[in-house]
């Protein structure tokens, strides 16, 4: 606490504050469940209690995840029209978290004959449209705004046109801010997803400040956070009803946003169970390509944008504080790096052990997944579900992650999962050191335990069931209730 305040009083008051909210949040947690486990979440055993009995729930209120709940897969009988609204359509090249998850629901629901209405935004008049064989998916382009968002006048007079002249929308759905909440306040039948919120920030502006060396000069980050959750908290009222893609951030969303409880619904990401699943073969194939021999003990794997704020110097100097201090894991261990950014070319400066892949399409993806032992993601940033550790869960692999709440409290929720650590060098260091030690046969059976779950909660079709229901629920009609219940 000394140090502290050798850095700045506003830091030390930040750091005092966030510590009581999260004394207060160990103290509710507590009082909910009755039990805490190792990471300070709800123990999952008798968790879903009363789920499979006779009794009805409401699922409106319904406090946990829906991917618990089975819904059926098959179309329903009312078919509905949905709109959508997402800054950007991905392409294959280059999606982030947000993109992959509408690009993953919508085409799910269109697949189930809903019809669905994009509203998005084109980077240049060069760029096609990938084309899908669904009758049912239209997209209404328009150009970005200078800062590269939606231009909210013309996206809601396309939205205006589709939805008077024709059949108006059952329901419409927003990813993140897509849909200003100027314009969302007066839509009942609306649903937002947020995939990362600045009360969530909070920590990883610690983490930031925390790590920045001495010499540098205080960023202020967290007073200007703070500013921005109690504009968050204003705001974030508009909208009808939210939905949280982790448990810890539906939470916070009930707690600290102060949302009732009635319209804030935690649905997990998923990812394609097609797509991402263990094929040994495969992965034999990848490391063979690559050149790497069956000798090595270990196949460490790390994926998704290489900056900063994704933990990789941290990553950087801890591998190579091992490898200038332990020979033998140097010459056993190989790290597999899918991705791009300023940090691929400082990891070649590791040796000939690292392996720097690029960028993958999602069918080399899939391939580099089945290669690795453990994947490893190191991120700082305390934001939604990341799909990069689901998509390694469904091809059976264990994780190694930062001890952040969405992490922690959606998916390595036990040990059994894979490996928690600390943002600093020795705690990812003594954690790399453990895994190491375990060895391939320990990571494969906390793979098939991993796996095993990862097929109950975060695949596209669970993902996909849960988001219909709640569509239906607060869709216009007489018969909406009936979806309502379970």
């Amino acid at each position: 606490m000394v140090s502290c305040f050798h850095r700045s009083r506003g830091f030390c008051t930040a750091l005092v504050v966030l510590s009581v909210l999260y004394f207060v949040s160990l103290l509710y947690w507590f009082h909910s469940s009755g039990s805490i486990n190792i990471y300070g979440t709800r123990l999952e055993p008798g968790m879903l209690m009363g789920i499979e009995s006779n009794h009805e729930i409401d699922l409106l209120t319904f406090p946990l995840a829906w991917n618990h709940l089975s819904f059926p897969s098959n179309p329903p009988q009312k078919l509905l029209k949905i709109a959508l609204f997402v800054k950007k359509w991905p392409d294959m090249h280059h999606a982030g978290g947000l993109e992959r998850h509408a690009l993953t629901l919508h085409l799910a629901l269109a697949k189930r004959g809903h019809e669905l209405h994009i509203f998005t935004t084109s980077s240049s008049s060069n760029y096609s449209f990938p084309r899908y064989p669904f009758k049912n998916l239209h997209f209404h382009i328009s150009k970005p705004t200078v800062a590269g968002y939606l231009d909210q006048a013309l996206v809601w007079r396309q939205f205006q046109d589709q939805n008077t002249t024709q059949s108006p929308f059952d329901v419409v759905h927003t990813e993140s801010v897509s849909l200003m909440h100027t314009r969302a306040k007066n839509v009942p039948n609306l649903a937002v997803s947020w995939h990362g919120i600045a009360y969530e920030s909070i920590h990883s502006d610690i983490i930031q400040e925390l790590l920045h060396a001495p010499d540098e000069n205080q960023t202020n980050l967290l007073m200007a956070r703070g500013i921005k959750v109690v504009e968050e908290i204003k705001f974030f009222q508009r909208y009808s009803h939210h939905v949280a893609t982790s448990d810890h951030v539906g939470d916070i969303l009930k707690r600290i946003y102060m949302i009732p409880d009635n319209r804030v619904h935690v649905i997990l990401n998923g990812v394609d169970e097609d797509v991402f699943k263990p094929d040994y073969e495969t992965g034999q194939n990848f490391l063979s390509n690559l050149g790497i021999p069956v000798s090595k003990s270990l196949i460490i794997g790390m994926a998704g944008r290489l900056v900063k704020d994704k933990g990789h110097p941290l990553m950087f100097e801890a591998l190579k504080q091992i490898f200038n201090e332990n020979s033998t894991f140097k010459e056993t261990v190989a790290v597999l790096v899918a991705g791009d950014g300023p940090w691929s070319a400082r990891y070649k400066d590791l040796g000939p052990n690292l392996f720097v892949l690029g960028p993958l399409q999602t069918g080399q993806l899939a391939r580099f997944y089945n290669a690795i032992d453990i994947f490893v993601n190191p991120t700082l940033r305390a934001q939604g579900l990341d799909h990069t550790l689901l998509e390694a869960v469904l091809s059976g692999k264990p994780l190694m992650a930062t001890k952040l709440a969405s992490i922690t409290g959606s998916v390595i929720t036990r040990s059994e999962y894979g490996y928690i650590f600390s943002p600093t060098v020795d705690s990812l260091k003594k954690v790399l050191y453990e895994v190491w030690k375990d060895g391939k046969g320990v990571l494969e059976k906390k793979g098939r335990v991993v796996r095993e779950r990862g097929l109950k909660l975060f695949t596209a079709t669970k993902m996909a069931d849960a988001y219909e229901r709640l569509f239906l629920c607060i869709s216009n009609g007489e018969k909406k209730q009936d979806y309502c219940k379970y």
